[in-house]
């Protein structure tokens, strides 16, 4: 059997697990490129698209492990209002220390206790939260110079139909009555 029939098929993640059992203490750099296939592994995802770099800056030190995370580029997703595909660019600049310990242990967002018997460390799950955490809450298409969205006229029009057709309840009404009568009286 030829030799290449024993080597290990790579999975998709394996690549952002790092070794660190025989690193040197020092500076270590490390280059990742994340796709759908990275976004397919979890499933609870709000993101199914993107292509975007990581530039990891390890430092070793005899009793920690110091992460630096560089990540650029873009994802794409619907947008909030009309529901069609957006491209958002996505910049950020994370840190997280790891330390040793007889367990695992999450002291805080940016330090993790792992055990002393590890020899690699799984990046993944925390590149995964941190592209989430550099969405912006607003998840729109962006405006023109008159500040007129670009999201699909049709939908556009649709929602405003809708907005302006909507029947208001008669409860919040008298709510906006009762408050009204209530600031009059501080003298507001």
């Amino acid at each position: 059997m030829p030799s290449f029939c024993n080597i290990r098929p790579v999975k998709p993640l394996d690549s952002f697990i790092i070794p660190f059992r025989g690193l040197k203490p020092g500076l270590h750099k490390y280059d990742l490129q994340i796709d759908n296939a990275f976004f397919e592994h979890f499933e609870q995802s709000e993101i199914r698209e993107g292509e975007l770099t990581v530039h990891i800056d390890l430092e070793k030190e005899e009793r920690m492990l110091l992460f630096q995370f560089t990540i650029n580029g873009t994802i794409s997703m619907p947008c909030d209002r009309c529901n069609e595909t957006i491209c958002i660019p996505i910049e950020g600049y994370e840190k997280l220390i790891v330390k040793f310990g007889v367990e695992f242990l999450e002291q805080d967002d940016e330090i993790q206790i792992i055990p002393e018997s590890e020899i690699q460390f799984d990046t993944a799950p925390f590149l995964y939260e941190y592209i989430h955490l550099l969405l912006p809450l607003k998840r729109t298409h962006a405006e023109d110079d008159q500040g007129n969205s670009l999201c699909n006229p049709e939908i556009l029009t649709k929602l405003n139909e809708l907005q302006h057709n909507r029947v208001q309840d008669p409860r919040w009404e008298k709510l906006k009555e009762v408050r009204g009568k209530k600031e009059e009286g501080r003298g507001i």
